[in-house]
């Protein structure tokens, strides 16, 4: 909990991400919550501003391109 308090700026301590990241560690350590939404909190604390974006160029799947024996 004091690494993300030195990890982000005070300016941003009221963000959603920040107190949830906050209360999800503390949960764990306390109350042996689930370490991995802990651990999903703190990602998404420390990479608040990043944007995921749909890059459609991307290589197609080869899901679904296969037949079975009897279908050829």
């Amino acid at each position: 909990m004091a690494w993300l308090a030195k990890e982000i700026p005070k300016s941003e301590h009221k963000m959603e991400k920040v107190p949830t990241a906050a209360h999800l560690v503390t949960r764990a350590a306390e109350h042996n919550g689930p370490m991995i939404f802990a651990q999903m909190g703190m990602m998404q604390a420390v990479h608040r501003h990043h944007k995921r974006v749909f890059n459609p160029d991307r290589k197609d799947t080869h899901w679904g391109k296969r037949k079975l024996k009897r279908d050829q």
